[in-house]
């Protein structure tokens, strides 16, 4: 498996932007299972938890536009493919 540290500049952003889209995928998530959770019963979430969940999501819409734009930086085959076996 490829290292972090031989990547490219641009390859290494790619790289931290797909780490911080899967960690807001995994905060929107996070928060959608425990609301659902919550309300299984009966109920409904409130303000302040919709709110809550339009801002993860709105966090996570941003970081896939980033996550989308490193990728594009990176114009090496080989870089992509080391890339793509460290997402995996």
């Amino acid at each position: 498996m490829p290292s972090v540290d031989d990547l490219s500049e641009d390859a290494k952003i790619a790289y931290q932007a797909f780490l911080d889209m899967s960690n807001s995928k995994a905060a929107h998530f996070t928060c959608l299972v425990a609301i659902e959770n919550k309300y299984k019963l009966g109920g409904a979430p409130g303000i302040a938890e919709n709110l809550e969940l339009e801002r993860l999501l709105a966090h996570h819409d941003k970081n896939v536009q980033a996550f989308k734009a490193a990728m594009t930086a990176v114009t090496d085959s080989d870089e992509k493919q080391a890339l793509y076996q460290l997402f995996s």
